[in-house]
């Protein structure tokens, strides 16, 4: 039994374009092959070669991405034609993954024209190369503390994907999917890529105004909108942390009603989910940069290293120093 494939007849498709994958150590295969199969049926559903791809790595070895799985690869960084495409794919710990090489050749390529995408993590090797300075970019949520404290230059979003001119920028995972349909859709038509979405059974489009993240009332598992409204504004400051009281007022109720609303439905006081919250940034902060125990500490609005430690230690059963400690001896492995 055959399967009948929809086709959209192109006209005038002119020469193919050209992607350039390249893989970064422990890059994340979802974000990848999203985008490669994306273009796959493309090409089976336009029954044309519309693009064309390649695959390299550093070296020009074999890769592995972050879940073990090894890749061969078409060859090691060259120099490209003009009008070619290279999609970064960057996975964890990008920061190691972004070698010194790399970047000269990503400075080099992006002064000949080239358009540059950074997928899942890879936005940070982007930004390191200086790529993204006044421009929009996202990267993946877990990433969005540590990238935010280095690259300030650079205009955040929370997007699922950004294009900035020449550059693009996805959150990871299937917003290869949504990137790669709003490419398809500039390049051939809204058409071919709604077609494009039917064949990878993908009926939720996004576009680069939605966000990554799940809702605050989804993630939480509560339907509240006070109580999401609070957590908003911790979420939204965390270096400068609100007095309980202000938060209540805020959102038009008394310390009492909110300390009841908060263990009601999160078993927990105000004052210990916003500590959590700040514990979390600091974590990623730790894990994800090379700033300083103090600055961490002031980034999530301790006001001591001793104080920040301390609370750390409580909810983490760890310091600070030897959490950085661990994850530079397992980089190291």
């Amino acid at each position: 039994m055959t399967t009948k494939v929809q086709t959209v007849k192109l006209t005038d498709v002119g020469k193919p374009r050209r992607f350039v994958f390249v893989l970064l150590s422990d890059f994340t295969m979802l974000c990848f092959a999203a985008a490669v199969e994306a273009l796959r049926i493309a090409n089976r559903t336009a029954e044309t070669e519309l693009y064309q791809w390649r695959i390299l790595s550093e070296t020009g070895e074999g890769i592995a991405c972050s879940n073990g799985c090894q890749f061969g690869v078409d060859g090691a960084l060259n120099e490209l034609e003009r009008d070619d495409t290279v999609m970064l794919c960057g996975g964890i710990d990008i920061q190691s993954a972004t070698t010194q090489k790399l970047l000269n050749w990503i400075r080099r390529e992006a002064r000949r024209g080239v358009t540059m995408a950074g997928l899942c993590t890879a936005g940070h090797s982007l930004a390191k190369a200086g790529l993204l300075n006044g421009k929009k970019a996202t990267i993946h949520w877990e990433n969005q503390d540590s990238f935010a404290e280095e690259f300030e230059d650079v205009k955040l979003t929370k997007s699922v994907f950004v294009i900035d001119g020449n550059r693009i920028t996805t959150a990871g995972g299937t917003a290869s999917i949504d990137m790669m349909l709003k490419i398809i859709a500039d390049d051939h038509g809204e058409e071919l890529a709604n077609a494009v979405a039917d064949q990878l059974i993908y009926s939720a489009i996004r576009t680069d105004q939605d966000t990554q993240r799940l809702s605050i009332p989804t993630r939480i598992g509560v339907r509240h909108p006070k109580l999401s409204q609070v957590i908003q504004m911790m979420e939204q400051n965390i270096e400068d942390p609100i007095s309980p009281s202000i938060l209540a007022k805020d959102v038009g109720m008394s310390t009492r009603q909110l300390e009841r609303l908060f263990r009601r439905y999160l078993s927990r006081s105000p004052k210990r989910y916003y500590m959590e919250l700040r514990l979390q940034k600091a974590r990623n902060l730790l894990m994800q940069t090379d700033m300083t125990v103090i600055n961490v500490a002031l980034a999530c609005g301790f006001a001591s290293p001793s104080h920040f430690s301390k609370c750390y230690r409580s909810h983490y059963n760890t310091t600070p120093y030897r959490e950085r400690g661990t994850m530079s001896s397992r980089l190291t492995v």
